[in-house]
């Protein structure tokens, strides 16, 4: 009887504070969300070395850090280091190629595999899911350009995160990336003559 009498109580209390909470937030007029100068403000991640290695671009050769160190060839990178990776295509890919996740401590929670512009297989998936799994490691299987952008995103979170990234084959350019590079190569042309 006791119990039931102070539950009683206790959820009258609970109801009485949480109305008078909200009454109160809703006549308090002096709150703003936003206490700047008016200005919207960008911070390009790429340019603070705070936020560890990330990857600034690619190429079919390979892969440009923003601490301006470019990676020839395929990598496996790390919030502060970076790898070559000794393999040629995705197919090259196995338990072996990816031990280093298993062995290394502390563990990586995720890891973002970047298999060059070819689209993985549903059994190629399976087969590097099922054995990353045993070591408790999650894997996201992308295309390159897809997860270069991802292990930037998740490394700029401050995540445990590692990277495998093969160089792909053949790049899609932007128009932006397009008018960048005639832009570059007019000034090129002009200084010649």
């Amino acid at each position: 009887m006791f119990t039931k009498l102070l539950n009683r109580s206790l959820i009258k209390l609970s109801q009485t504070a949480n109305y008078q909470i909200s009454k109160r937030t809703c006549m308090y007029k002096g709150a703003k969300t936003y206490d700047g100068d008016g200005k919207t403000s960008v911070q390009v991640l790429n340019n603070d070395m705070e936020n560890g290695l990330l990857i600034n671009g690619i190429s079919q050769a390979g892969f440009r850090l923003n601490n301006d160190l470019f990676i020839v060839g395929p990598m496996i990178i790390f919030p502060r280091s970076v790898l070559s990776w000794n393999i040629e295509s995705f197919k090259d890919i196995n338990e072996d190629s990816l031990s280093i996740f298993r062995l290394m401590e502390p563990k990586v929670d995720m890891i973002v595999l970047g298999v060059g512009d070819q689209q993985p297989t549903p059994d190629f998936q399976r087969r590097i899911l099922s054995f990353m799994k045993k070591s408790n490691i999650n894997v996201e299987v992308l295309q390159t350009e897809q997860a270069c952008t991802t292990f930037n995103f998740l490394n700029s979170e401050g995540r445990m995160i590692g990277g495998a990234m093969i160089p792909p084959v053949t790049l899609s350019v932007s128009e932006d990336d397009y008018a960048k590079y005639l832009l570059e190569r007019q000034n090129l042309l002009s200084l010649e003559q």
